[in-house]
This record gives C-alpha cells, sequence and structure tokens, in this order.
C-alpha cells in the first residue's frame, strides 16, 4: 500500500501515448510532433532522451515507447526492445508474413532464431518475469500465424 507521502507528491497525469518510432530518429515532426504536442510535452527534450537511449540500436529499426505526460508539461517515457514481428521478418529474410498463413510458408527460420529472439524480448519490462520457454513459445506461435515454419535446423 502506498504510503501518504507517496500520495501526496503525485503528479497528475494528463495522458498515456504509445508511439512507434525509428531509433536514433526522433525529430520534432511527424509522427512525434502530433501525438506529443497536444500534452504540450518538450519535443526537443523527448526527442534527445530518446536517441541517447536507442542509440545501440541501428537506425530504423522500430521501437515502441510509452510516453507517460503529466499536467505540469513534464514526461517520462519507457522503450521496449523491436516487436517479434519485426525480429521473425529480419530472421526470415522476408519483408512481409504470409497472405494465408498455415496454407502457405513464406520462409523457415530455426530454434535457435527464436531462443535469441526470446532472449533479447525477456528484458522488455512486461517479459522480464517470464521463462524463457513460455516468451519462445510465444514466439513460435506468433511466426506459425505469420507464415515462418520453425524448424529444428534448416535442411
Amino acid at each position: 500500500m502506498a504510503t501518504l507521502k507517496a500520495i501526496l507528491t503525485r503528479r497528475p497525469v494528463a495522458a498515456t501515448i504509445r508511439l512507434t518510432v525509428p531509433a536514433g530518429g526522433a525529430t520534432p515532426a511527424p509522427p512525434v510532433s502530433p501525438a506529443l504536442g497536444p500534452y504540450r510535452v518538450n519535443l526537443m527534450a523527448f526527442c534527445k532522451d530518446f536517441n541517447a537511449r536507442t542509440q545501440k540500436y541501428k537506425s530504423e529499426t522500430p521501437m515502441a515507447v510509452t510516453v507517460t505526460a503529466f499536467k505540469d508539461n513534464t514526461f517520462e517515457f519507457i522503450v521496449k526492445s523491436p516487436s517479434v514481428t519485426w525480429y521473425l521478418k529480419k530472421a526470415a529474410g522476408v519483408e512481409f508474413g504470409s497472405g494465408r498463413p498455415g496454407h502457405e510458408t513464406v520462409s523457415t527460420i530455426t530454434l535457435k532464431h527464436v531462443y535469441e529472439i526470446a532472449k533479447i524480448k525477456q528484458s522488455d519490462p512486461y517479459c522480464q518475469y517470464m521463462s524463457l520457454e513460455s516468451i519462445s513459445k510465444s514466439i513460435i506461435g506468433t511466426a506459425n500465424s505469420m507464415g515462418i515454419k520453425v524448424q529444428k535446423e534448416l535442411d
């Protein structure tokens, strides 16, 4: 239970905004400015902080960001790793998933690829307490729904 001091020092939240921004490529232009502008968030401060946090990723890597804008015009944000579908498409070497998953296979990946993606996704805030096995099962399910076949080893 929260203490009285913690309750009294909470800042009122104006909005919670979810964005997908390229790593190291946040600029005070669309898609950032139309999303954050109405909440009077300092766009340059957000762009500098975001680009500093995502400089270890290759540019043009789509990063999911959750921005919490407060009523006093301040903000906090959480950067998540790229989506599983993006990693699967990169590992499989395809640009799009299957139009008819289950009927046609677009590409094939190995369990080693799945394990590497699971290790990366385990650092996400929502997956940090999940086992590597359960994350891997989720990734295999996503691959199947994209028309990407998962094998033990490539032939």
